[in-house]
Order: C-alpha cells, then sequence, then structure tokens
C-alpha cells in the first residue's frame, strides 16, 4: 500500500500557525481577475463583475471519506479541490476561487501537509482557480479538510435542480462506476496488507478505476461545451453520492419521475471486468457508488440531435410525468423500482 509515514520528519510546531500558512502557500499563483486580495489579510476580496456569486462547502474526514493507508496525500488534496469545484460546474457556473480548511493531529508533520497543499497547487494550477483563504487548527480526529468553492455566472446561465420537465432526455458526462470499483479493490488490498504487511499489491490491471477513486477530475469544460453545441440544460447535479441517489434529487426537486435505461448507462471495461470479479453487478455499483463526479443533467427533447452524436455525453433516460415511480428499465422488458442505496452521511450504528 501507500506509504506516507516516510514524509512524517518535522513537527507543525517548529512554525506556529502563521508561519505554517505562509509555508504552505508562498508558491501559489492567481489566475483569476475576480481576485482582488488573496492570502494576507482578515479576508479576500473579490470581485463577481456583475454575475451571480456560487458558493459551495465540502468536508472531507478521515476514515470517512479517505483512508491514508491507501491514499497518497498528494492525491488527497488534489481530490479536495475537485469535490468543492464539481458542485460549482453543477450549477452551469465557472468555478475561480476556493478556501482550504485543515484540521490536523499532531501525529502530522509539516512535509504530510506540503504534501496536501503540493496536490492542492497542482489542481489550482490545473483548473485555474485561485486558493484565497482558509484555517488551520488541531485536531483529536485525524485529518478533516473543508473546502469552500465560489463561482460566477450570469443569472440567465444557472442551471438548478427543479427545472427538469416531463419527456426531458436524461444525459450523463462521461463513464459511471470507476470510482466505486476502484474503492472496491483498495479496500480489498488493505485488508489483505493487513494480515501480511510484506504483501506488495499488484494494481497494474486497475489503473484506471484507481485514479477514478484517487484523483478523480471535475468536468470544468461542460459549460463551454455545452454553450458551443447550443445546448440548454434544464436541471443539473453532479454525481458524488451515486447515480439514484442524484436521479432522485432531480426528481424531487422538478416534481417529475424518471425511466432510465440499463443499456444506455456508460461504463467502462474496466468497470465491467472488476464486477465481474466482485460478483457485483456493475449497474448496481453504478447507482450506489458514487465518486464520479461526473454531470448529470436533463435536457428538451427537442436538443436531441445536437447531443447524440457527442463522445462526452450518454442519454440514459427521460423524465416522466408520475413523479412516484423511478425505474430502471433492464433489456426493455424488466422494470425495477429505483431507489438509493449509496453514501448516506448518518447511518445509524
Amino acid at each position: 500500500m501507500f506509504d506516507n509515514k516516510n514524509l512524517f520528519k518535522t513537527p507543525i510546531s517548529e512554525y506556529g500557525e502563521f508561519g505554517l500558512i505562509e509555508h504552505l502557500t508562498k508558491n501559489l499563483s492567481l489566475f483569476n481577475s475576480s481576485t482582488l486580495k488573496s492570502i494576507g489579510d482578515d479576508a479576500c476580496v473579490l470581485d463577481s463583475k456583475n454575475k451571480e456569486v456560487l458558493v459551495s462547502s465540502d468536508t472531507l474526514v478521515e476514515n470517512i471519506h479517505f483512508n491514508l493507508t491507501y491514499t497518497p496525500l498528494k492525491h488527497l488534496g488534489y481530490k479536495a479541490v475537485v469535490v468543492g469545484i464539481s458542485d460549482i460546474i453543477a450549477m452551469n457556473a465557472i468555478p475561480e476561487q476556493i478556501l482550504i480548511s485543515i484540521a490536523i493531529s499532531n501525529r502530522f508533520p509539516v512535509e504530510a501537509l506540503d504534501e496536501i497543499y503540493a496536490g492542492i497547487s497542482t489542481a489550482c494550477n490545473f483548473y485555474k482557480i485561485d486558493l484565497v483563504g482558509g484555517d488551520t487548527t488541531s485536531s483529536n480526529l485525524g485529518l478533516v479538510i473543508n473546502i469552500t468553492a465560489i463561482g460566477y455566472a450570469k443569472k440567465e446561465d444557472i442551471v438548478y435542480r427543479n427545472g427538469a420537465k416531463p419527456n426531458d432526455l436524461l444525459v450523463v458526462t462521461g463513464d459511471l462506476g470507476g470510482a466505486y470499483f476502484g474503492l472496491q479493490v483498495l479496500e480489498r488490498e488493505n485488508v489483505a496488507f493487513k494480515a501480511n504487511p510484506n504483501l506488495q499489491p499488484d494494481l497494474n490491471d486497475y489503473t484506471y478505476l484507481l485514479e477514478r477513486q484517487l484523483k478523480p477530475e471535475a468536468r470544468v469544460e461542460i459549460k463551454n461545451l455545452l454553450e458551443e453545441m447550443q445546448v440548454h440544460p434544464t436541471s443539473m447535479i453532479d454525481i458524488s453520492d451515486g447515480l439514484a441517489s442524484e436521479i432522485l434529487h432531480l426528481s424531487q426537486k422538478s416534481n417529475v419521475g424518471f425511466s432510465i435505461y440499463e443499456d444506455k448507462i456508460p461504463m467502462d471495461n474496466q468497470v465491467i471486468s472488476t464486477a465481474s470479479e466482485f460478483g457485483i453487478n456493475p449497474v448496481t455499483g453504478v447507482l450506489n457508488g458514487g465518486e464520479d463526479y461526473e454531470i448529470l443533467f436533463t435536457i428538451p427533447v427537442s436538443e436531441h440531435d445536437k447531443i447524440k452524436h457527442n463522445p462526452n455525453f450518454s442519454i440514459i433516460g427521460h423524465a416522466t410525468q408520475n413523479n412516484k415511480n423511478f425505474l430502471v428499465t433492464k433489456g426493455q422488458n424488466e422494470i425495477i423500482p429505483l431507489r438509493a442505496q449509496g453514501w448516506e452521511a448518518y447511518l445509524k450504528n
């Protein structure tokens, strides 16, 4: 498994809170003219440019959202940025700033934070995002990362969850299930590693799945792509908690139902083969897994021809008048009620 322990050298106490912030952020660049004042004052200063401002927040908690036995710290920093900005993208807006707050226990040295911020910096450089603030504090619970993402859009461009209409087409970007099955592989190897720490896993057959789980990508290009195609989404959400959960969110907010077709759901070959290896129906993983950070949206049926041949998108179903039935159609002849069995933040013990 991944070894983060070799990073443990310099205690955080050598820097202090403000010295640590300066150390971690000294090499960050600014990309957006909307950032008037970044790190270094009591608050950042942003210019909305006469656009609407969108703000979203996410929290990642050690041993709930990530396991450091198999999660490289640099990947964790990168993923934290993706998790944050994906919510802004899912409103058909462009993310431009993030704030990162980290609570960390004394078992982590400065070098561990260096790795996390190296991943944050890599993601900010790739997506042209400005890190404009945040906080660091101590924790008795291990590592906690909070991400606040800020984005901008014209009022008329913002897409909410409540705009789907009966007969609208249900569309998804990319392919689904990779992150879920990547997690299954990592958890299996973690169990094997605990039984025999000298055992080194061979993960060459799962590279795509592991990347989807450990270093997902945000679909920041989708807004511009839809504009170029003159496609106008009526509702939109990102896929963080599983396809079924996100469909039910759109259904509830838009007061429609959805029929989705199993054979239309896009899945990579590694998803299908790994699902078979684990004895899991791949569609079950797609519906209930999550963390793909693809975008799910609806469009009027009149825009079908604009999108049908684009490899970035798959039409997987349509909205229905009856909002009490959420259906998966298998083989065109079996109808199954659609339920969300994926991530739930407050499960009962």
